[in-house]
């Protein structure tokens, strides 16, 4: 059975590239505890298969800039876009540094593709595979440290904290059943989306918003949690549970959408939600389930070098890429509203920090752009690091005491019903929002 010790210098809820992040960039001294509700490669981290964008040089930021903001139609937080794009080539070198295996050219140098929203291309990646490259380095770096611990099966069910601040987090081991009430100096959230609320989404089902519904719960400031993103193309099934999604390269790279009649019927690469739109008129207006997807556009060898896992996966499905189209459908993918927080990460109650997708720091805005994502969150859970390390102090043992004493554990003894109320939290909030500030 797994013995959690009582108290940590920081414990961070989540395992994907947010989670892993913030730890690496803490000191060696700090005693760090991750948890993750499964096993730690469920994590969207590793389903990202695009790539991660970086400022090509100078003269890329204008059109970056730009890019980012159009797609979030001007709602992004600009202080946070500048913070994200002007950090992106060290965060490159970070993970090259780190053993990420970027495409590169006959050269040597970055090879960039281009995707929807993009004015030009500036997206690295590794086959259709870049978040499992990225996520599966930095947790080999994380397991070689001895001051962090990695700990599956572990669901944070509450945090321990007074009217302002945060003592730690109220967690359950869902083999053994057994409940932790764990102190932190600093307790970081990184807990990823939403999409499992959905019946259609491409999360891994068990990314609920448990950590938005327990921050709403404490009068914890939550943004735009209406703010959620369907993608333009996932793979078309009639089957129940995650949609395997069709990276929005494989558009970049020049594959074309397609109505029933085999004609092409929009511009696909027009940001996100300007690409769904067209296929669900379109959808409506034929009267299916699906649009095509035509990837022979794409030379042979392209798609075979750039695309595997896709090519794969349609090839189970009983499509050949190579051959003809493949049904896609649009679905939920992923969450641009979250736990409010600054450019460290801090969230409105002391000691908290929120980063990754579970966090709203205005860098996305109403929309996000392609491979917008891996990027901010490693740059903003690095800040996070960097700031508690600046200004670390302790909590008051006495006072995370007394919050403990304070808590309701009835509450924590049926875990499943817990969080069907979490996620009914969720939807409610999100109903809400949307009759305030409907977003489309």
């Amino acid at each position: 059975m797994i013995e959690l010790e009582k108290y940590y210098d920081v414990i961070i809820v989540g395992a994907g590239v947010a989670g892993l992040n913030c730890a690496l960039n803490l000191p060696r001294d700090k005693k760090i505890l991750i948890i993750c509700k499964d096993t730690p490669d469920k994590s969207d981290s590793y389903l990202a298969q695009g790539g991660i964008c970086r400022l090509v040089d100078e003269d890329d930021y204008k059109g970056y800039f730009e890019d980012t903001m159009r797609a979030g139609h001007y709602e992004n937080n600009p202080a946070t876009v500048d913070c994200m794009i002007r950090n992106s080539q060290e965060l490159i070198d970070d993970l090259i540094a780190c053993g990420v295996r970027f495409a590169r050219n006959s050269d040597g140098s970055l090879c960039y593709t281009r995707e929807g929203g993009h004015s030009r291309p500036r997206i690295c990646f590794h086959e259709d595979c870049t978040g499992r490259e990225i996520t599966t380095h930095l947790m080999s770096a994380v397991r070689a440290c001895s001051n962090i611990y990695v700990v599956p099966y572990i669901t944070m069910v509450d945090i321990i904290c007074d009217k302002d601040r945060c003592y730690g987090i109220v967690a359950k081991d869902s083999k053994s059943g057994r409940l932790y009430r764990l102190f932190a100096d600093y307790t970081v959230l990184a807990s990823g989306g939403l999409g499992g609320v959905f019946e259609n989404s491409t999360n891994f089902r068990i990314l609920t918003g448990d950590a938005l519904a327990i921050c709403l719960n404490h009068g914890i400031a939550v943004d735009h949690i209406n703010y959620i993103q369907i993608h333009p193309t996932t793979l078309y099934s009639k089957e129940k549970g995650r949609r395997f999604l069709i990276s929005e390269s494989v558009r970049g790279e020049g594959a074309v959408l397609l109505d029933k009649n085999f004609h092409r019927f929009c511009d696909e690469l027009q940001p996100r939600d300007v690409v769904t739109k067209n296929i669900l008129a379109q959808m409506k207006k034929d009267g299916t389930e699906h649009v095509w997807l035509d990837m022979r556009p794409i030379p042979r060898e392209e798609v075979i070098k750039h695309f595997p896992a896709i090519v794969q996966r349609c090839l189970e499905e009983g499509y050949d890429v190579f051959r003809e189209c493949v049904p896609v459908v649009p679905a939920q993918h992923y969450f641009m509203g979250g736990i409010r927080s600054d450019l460290e990460g801090k969230t409105t109650m002391p000691r908290l920090y929120a980063v990754g997708e579970t966090c709203c720091n205005g860098v996305h805005g109403a929309n996000r752009l392609a491979s917008n994502s891996l990027l901010e969150s490693l740059i903003f859970a690095k800040r996070a690091a960097k700031d508690m390390t600046a200004n670390y102090s302790r909590i008051d043992l006495n006072a995370a005491a007394e919050a403990e004493r304070k808590l309701d554990l009835t509450k924590y003894e049926n875990v499943p019903a817990l969080l069907k109320s979490y996620k009914n939290v969720v939807l409610n909030a999100i109903e809400e929002a949307q009759r305030e500030q409907p977003h489309h």
